[in-house]
């Protein structure tokens, strides 16, 4: 998502890039968790919607597919990913703009965007990498827009604490490290978000699975302290 420089694939290897939708769709309950996160959004029709790190661009064809909006964009830093993206929204005749950009220099305008989507993007960055990206989010977020991610989170059990360890080892120690340790919440809050939740959690093959929801402060977009909520989980 950043320079090339230290920048990880989806996989963490190039070569991997076209098994990506396959491994995704196999080892990760993909639809189930894209389904929640898009449940969770609640996006409106005509609402513009961003995906960061959107990837091959299954979450916001799912969106298409489910509602009227047509207006939605695509982040990611792989040209080569993006090439496979844009096949699948030809195929799929949906007018989905994807554009090749660095998260931490998204190239929209202030305050532009109702929901700002991320699946399985942050965990790739550093902690300096994360409090950018999140500062971006909320500059293109509309006043009371929303920013809703499903990510690596803290392992709700000692089976999944021990399968982390395969993240943590393909995406690096680091990188992972404030996603384990349940961090994120407070990142959000400290970019400036407000009404910060973690909300529903799936066991995977590789660890806890966690959905996060935050909101742009509607008034003057200081930032304000956000809550907690009690974390569910799906088995």
């Amino acid at each position: 998502m950043f320079a090339r420089k230290g920048y990880l694939p989806a996989l963490g290897f190039e070569f991997l890039t076209p098994l990506y939708d396959p491994l995704v769709r196999l080892t990760l309950r993909e639809a189930a968790i894209k389904a929640c996160l898009l449940r969770q959004a609640r996006i409106r029709p005509d609402d513009l919607v961003l995906d960061i790190g959107c990837g091959t661009g299954t979450l916001l064809l799912m969106q298409a597919r489910q509602g009227p909006s047509s207006r939605a964009v695509g982040l990611d830093g792989d040209g080569r990913i993006l090439g496979v993206a844009r096949r699948k929204a030809r195929a799929a005749a949906r007018p989905i703009i994807f554009v090749q950009a660095l998260a931490g220099a998204i190239p929209l305008p202030d305050a532009c965007c109702d929901r700002v989507l991320s699946s399985l993007m942050l965990h790739h960055l550093t902690r300096q990498q994360k409090a950018t990206t999140l500062g971006e989010a909320l500059r293109v977020l509309r006043p009371g827009g929303e920013l809703h991610v499903a990510d690596w989170g803290r392992p709700h059990t000692a089976l999944m604490a021990g399968l982390s360890w395969i993240v943590r080892l393909t995406d690096g120690w680091e990188r992972t490290a404030d996603n384990v340790r349940g961090r994120l919440p407070a990142l959000f809050q400290e970019a400036g978000f407000q009404d910060v939740a973690a909300t529903t959690s799936f066991a995977t093959v590789f660890g806890t699975l966690q959905l996060y929801q935050a909101r742009r402060p509607a008034g003057s977009g200081e930032p304000s302290s956000g809550h907690g909520e009690t974390e569910r989980s799906h088995p």
